[in-house]
């Protein structure tokens, strides 16, 4: 039915053309040159989404979590300080070899007494052949270490990977605008931010939820809250403080006590166990809304 109709009017349509285009050369402007426009980032996002039937879940988590590292930041996912594993070369040998022993990582960060004096990264691998021979030292361990790769606080995620790539290297230290050592960005935590976990979790670092017997969720303090929004679907805040520890403390202006409850947004925080002024456990529970927008557990 629509054949004819574009017939009747395609004189009309060619002569208004025409004279559009008379118009633009005595104005000198060119038209935008046709053809497909490049999609945004989140026009991208919205279709990946939208094709929740012809992509495999995984895959879709996949890709958007690869489209969001352009607005993740180094903060978001680095080891925090006190939870970096190191070796201190002020020890003495025997003392060595237990760190050694006992370490739960191929890479460890080698400092002087503390974290404000580091000296590099050392490969575990490359010392056993020193470690099982007499002619172990702390000499020997030091000319094995390889000095460290230092990116700015706040850099993008997306930046630092190419930059890690490009190195070749598997780990950096983030540094604050003064040179404090903030974190630890670690190679395997990017493909983690992509693909999801499949790591084993150090025992440095502690599990960060649990189901409650009473409902809810029993949560560490220094649980990231982006892994918390993404695994309960949850909406806490994230143009913050980085960890559950720091949201609390933020909304209270103090440092918090046993037993203080609170609310943010649709989410209850009963805060269990202070200790050394950070918050140690939470148990968590999300309200459900009813058809009034009223709040219930």
């Amino acid at each position: 039915m629509l054949a004819p109709l574009l017939r009747v009017v395609y004189p009309v349509v060619w002569f208004v053309n025409l004279f559009v285009q008379g118009i633009l050369r005595l104005l000198r402007l060119r038209p935008p040159a046709s053809g497909p426009q490049p999609l945004t980032q989140e026009e991208l996002r919205t279709l990946v989404l939208e094709a929740g039937r012809f992509i495999p879940p995984k895959h879709q988590t996949m890709l958007v979590s690869l489209l969001e590292l352009e607005n993740t930041t180094v903060n978001d996912i680095m080891v925090p300080r006190h939870q970096i594993e190191s070796i201190d070369l002020e020890s003495g040998d025997d003392e060595l070899r237990r760190q050694l022993a006992t370490c739960h990582h191929n890479r460890l960060l080698a400092c002087r007494g503390s974290l404000d004096d580091v000296v590099g990264l050392l490969h575990v691998r490359r010392i056993l052949h020193l470690w099982q021979g007499d002619d172990f030292s702390r000499e020997s361990l030091e000319a094995q270490i390889k000095p460290p790769i230092f990116v700015p606080s706040g850099a993008g995620l997306l930046s630092q990977l190419q930059a890690l790539q490009e190195q070749r290297e598997r780990m950096a230290l983030v540094v604050d605008e003064y040179g404090e050592i903030l974190g630890l960005l670690a190679l395997e935590d990017v493909l983690e931010e992509i693909v999801g976990e499949f790591t084993t979790q150090s025992p440095h670092r502690p599990g960060e939820w649990a189901p409650d017997p009473e409902g809810g969720w029993v949560i560490d303090g220094s649980a990231p809250l982006r892994d918390l929004n993404r695994k309960l679907g949850l909406n806490l805040p994230l143009d913050g403080p980085k960890t559950l520890n720091g949201l609390i403390i933020e909304h209270l202006q103090e440092l918090p006590e046993s037993g203080v409850s609170l609310r943010i947004d649709d989410v209850t925080l009963e805060i269990l166990s202070v200790q050394d002024r950070t918050v140690r456990s939470v148990r968590l529970q999300k309200l459900a809304l009813t058809a009034d927008n009223e709040s219930v557990l």
